[in-house]
């Protein structure tokens, strides 16, 4: 797929928080000069996006030492917020890169129900065996049938293998059959789908805890990455998640979805501030090719309505 229509998808998917935020600054900045008011007009309105206190005050202190007391327009605007919000993620955005001297490079895929796990793994999946890559799969999702399904079905399109159980059953002693039949393989990619109930956290880190100490008696080094996913629609509440997640495993990346059905993608900035984890790729459909690699400036000036 060539990069042009990458970025047409993208814009596409970030139309509804492009929208909100383009609206709002033109709103602000009709035929009117940079003075207090207008700064602190902005700076909500990049809270309300989903930005954050702390990068929606970064932003307009920026704008205010270069602009203040002139006249500007609403592209003006847009185009600097637009480059300093790819400052901001151009420290994240680092693609996932699979060590090809593992066999395999095992890669923990952890996120609430409904986070869009499972289909992410179908999607990086296609996307590897694309490039050559003899992945596997490992339903690790053991308590709902749906994601084994689910997971099953992504086997089948893309030719990949998976690794199930009984429904219930011990997730981690699934891992453990899953990476012993991938070492014995001799595969490149091992995706492992895991259990995402984090109202019942105690149970979920018990677990997690089980998947990664059995994962070390095969490799001391596994998981080798460990990807939390998040639905873009749950705007600030991802910031939770983040915590949560990092409190019951080593969080090495992120992975953002849904992003076309959410006018919060400005949460995708703060998160890259707050906690400068890497952004492996981010999601604007249901198709494979929708899951691409993060790119800050393409990201940035898509939010704001750019070209």
């Amino acid at each position: 797929m060539n990069s042009t229509s990458w970025i047409g998808r993208l814009k596409a998917g970030l139309t509804k928080s492009s929208a909100q935020i383009g609206g709002g600054i033109a709103d602000i900045f009709r035929k009117r000069r940079l003075d207090e008011d207008a700064l602190q007009a902005l700076e909500d309105l990049l809270v309300t996006a989903d930005l954050g206190p702390a990068v929606a005050a970064r932003l307009a202190g920026n704008l205010a030492k270069t602009r203040f007391g002139k006249d500007v327009s609403d592209e003006e605007v847009r185009a600097a917020l637009a480059s300093d919000i790819a400052d901001i993620l151009a420290p994240v955005a680092i693609p996932l890169e699979i060590d090809a001297a593992r066999k395999p490079h095992v890669v923990l895929i952890v996120g609430v129900n409904g986070s869009g796990k499972t289909t992410t793994i179908g999607k990086l999946a296609q996307q590897y065996k694309a490039q050559g890559l003899d992945v596997m799969l490992a339903a690790g999702d053991t308590f709902r049938a749906a994601a084994v399904a689910q997971l099953k079905i992504w086997g089948d399109r893309t030719g990949c293998p998976v690794i199930a159980g009984k429904e219930g059953g011990d997730a981690a002693g699934l891992a453990y059959d899953a990476l012993q039949q991938a070492t014995a393989r001799g595969a490149d990619v091992l995706l492992i789908d895991t259990a995402g109930r984090l109202h019942n956290k105690a149970d979920l880190m018990a677990g997690l805890e089980k998947i990664n100490r059995v994962l070390k008696k095969l490799d001391e080094d596994a998981p080798h990455d460990c990807l939390l996913v998040l639905d873009a629609t749950i705007g600030q509440n991802a910031h939770n998640q983040v915590e949560a997640f990092r409190e019951l495993v080593a969080v090495s990346g992120l992975v953002l979805t849904k992003l076309d059905g959410s006018a919060k993608g400005g949460v995708l900035v703060a998160l890259s501030e707050r906690f400068g984890l890497p952004v492996h790729a981010i999601g604007v459909g249901e198709g494979a090719e929708d899951l691409q690699p993060f790119d800050a400036e393409s990201y940035a000036r898509s939010l704001m309505g750019l070209d």
